[in-house]
């Protein structure tokens, strides 16, 4: 079984307010459901969450009634988003559960607390594809918070086996600095503890989930619990699907000092 996750760079326009990318989603659906591996998939809210959490600062948890607002219309939105990739995961021939963190998770001082797990079980024992999302869920301290799906990688992937866990995004993996930006950036192939002290730690894009330097910390820690851990391009057809497979790819591999 394999974990997926789709980054929000990949399949929205991350800087442009609730805009798909639906001829990208609709080809890595496609890539996913012909490598014929059963799967847990999570997604990023992109542009359908991170633009409104920004406005509203929904990162900082509950500091006014104004803020409410703020909250409902990204919680329709990242379900909207949810809608839309289940839809094209269907159309491809897979059998997507949604299954939304603001009903399953809650948070605490802006962390991952309790997860109901049993959900993405039961739902995998019925043959169905648990597809979970970045989120707004409650706080037992802020009142609320954001459930990134780093973290909620991070959960599935301590209390599942995984042979793969593969990261999509939109460059072919982590880089010298931001290839969007700089166009000396490198790809580098192998990630370790020692590659974090030279990470960039600013994001391109109203991201309210951290830097790339704390999504490779997630990725170090899911590294010693499956076989291979990746990042990939998902602008480029067919690496995902090699990814999948276990073929030689362009990527960047993460992985423990210890592995």
């Amino acid at each position: 079984m394999i974990l997926v996750k789709l980054g929000g760079s990949i399949i929205t326009e991350k800087a442009s307010y609730r805009r798909y990318r639906s001829a990208t989603t609709r080809r890595l659906c496609r890539e996913m459901a012909t490598s014929g591996e059963d799967m847990v998939l999570v997604h990023g809210a992109g542009s359908y969450g991170h633009v409104i959490a920004k406005e509203f600062r929904l990162n900082e948890g509950k500091l006014g009634d104004w803020q409410i607002p703020g909250l409902v219309r990204c919680l329709g939105d990242v379900r909207d988003l949810d809608q839309r990739v289940c839809a094209d995961l269907q159309a491809k021939g897979l059998r997507p559960f949604p299954i939304p963190p603001s009903a399953c998770v809650t948070m605490r001082s802006g962390h991952l607390d309790m997860m109901d797990l049993g959900l993405f079980r039961r739902a995998l024992d019925l043959g169905l594809t648990p597809v979970t999302y970045g989120d707004m869920a409650l706080d037992s301290e802020l009142g609320f918070s954001v459930c990134s799906g780093d973290e909620l990688m991070l959960r599935l992937a301590q209390n599942f086996e995984f042979n793969r866990i593969i990261f999509c995004a939109d460059v072919d993996g982590v880089c010298t600095a931001d290839p969007m930006l700089d166009p000396t950036a490198k790809l580098i192939p192998e990630i370790d503890e020692k590659t974090l002290a030279t990470l960039p730690r600013t994001s391109r894009s109203a991201d309210v989930t951290g830097s790339i330097y704390g999504k490779i910390e997630f990725m170090l820690r899911m590294s010693s619990l499956t076989e291979e851990c990746v990042v990939v391009n998902g602008q480029r057809p067919g690496r995902l699907l090699k990814a999948m497979r276990g073929e030689k790819v362009i990527s960047s591999r993460v992985r423990r000092e210890d592995r």
